[in-house]
């Protein structure tokens, strides 16, 4: 066994670890982990070493939980939370303020153990295609999936539900997944969505984004796999 497998699990296993520490990390695994492993039996899914993918529709306002098995190249949805409340309207968050629950490919930056909400999932917003076309001085931040049931351009879904996904996701992290994806998208994005959008928010502004934004959408829909998402000098996401 290399040394630097070796390191590796030590750091998996000390995130865990010190991710346990906390009293409502420990309560989450005492409380949820064997609802998140029935999850998986129920999808006939292996739980050891996966990786974890979010996908977040806004105008359905459900949050997806896809999984990709250690021996498998595609991911398979695992499970859906409702969204508990939302804010803002479709369309990107482009300031701060503005209550908008962003769009677009994100991934978890940090674990909150001892968030205001509970746990939260925080996201890396603004990414690179926002600080291009978001305002430049005031963008906003601190955007996370989180308990509780409010709101201003977060992703709320119960303290109950948080604690499921916080289990899911630091155990992600523990097999090793340094990023976990989170593309968060109006609605979504079928031919028959977009074209919903377009007669409805004709005039917002948004249009070309979500056209852009479509592409991401499509590809996971036709392959189940992640391929990794560039972002050019205006902002669009490309592949």
């Amino acid at each position: 066994m290399s040394f630097i497998f070796l390191l590796a699990i030590m750091l998996q296993t000390s995130f865990k670890d010190s991710q346990l520490q906390h009293t409502r990390v420990k309560l989450a695994y005492e409380q949820k982990e064997k609802i998140v492993q029935q999850y998986f039996r129920d999808r006939k899914l292996d739980p050891s070493g996966f990786q974890l993918f979010l996908r977040a529709f806004k105008k359905e306002e459900q949050l997806e939980i896809w999984i990709r098995e250690a021996n498998s190249e595609s991911f398979s949805l695992l499970h859906t939370y409702p969204f508990c409340t939302s804010s803002g309207t479709l369309g990107p968050k482009r300031k701060e303020g503005d209550l908008q629950i962003p769009e677009g490919v994100y991934h978890i930056n940090h674990f909150n153990p001892q968030s205001n909400f509970y746990l939260s999932l925080g996201l890396n917003y603004p990414n690179a295609s926002d600080k291009i076309l978001s305002d430049k001085q005031r963008p906003g931040g601190s955007i996370y999936i989180h308990g509780n049931c409010v709101t201003v351009g977060c992703i709320p879904i119960t303290d109950e539900k948080i604690k499921e996904l916080y289990v899911l996701a630091v155990d992600a992290k523990s097999n090793g997944q340094e990023k976990i994806p989170v593309h968060i998208f109006p609605m979504r994005l079928t031919d028959t969505g977009l074209a919903q959008l377009k007669q409805t928010y004709s005039s917002s502004g948004h249009i070309t984004f979500w056209e852009n934004l479509k592409i991401v959408f499509d590809n996971f829909e036709q392959t189940k796999k992640l391929r990794p998402v560039k972002v050019n000098k205006a902002g669009q996401y490309s592949f």
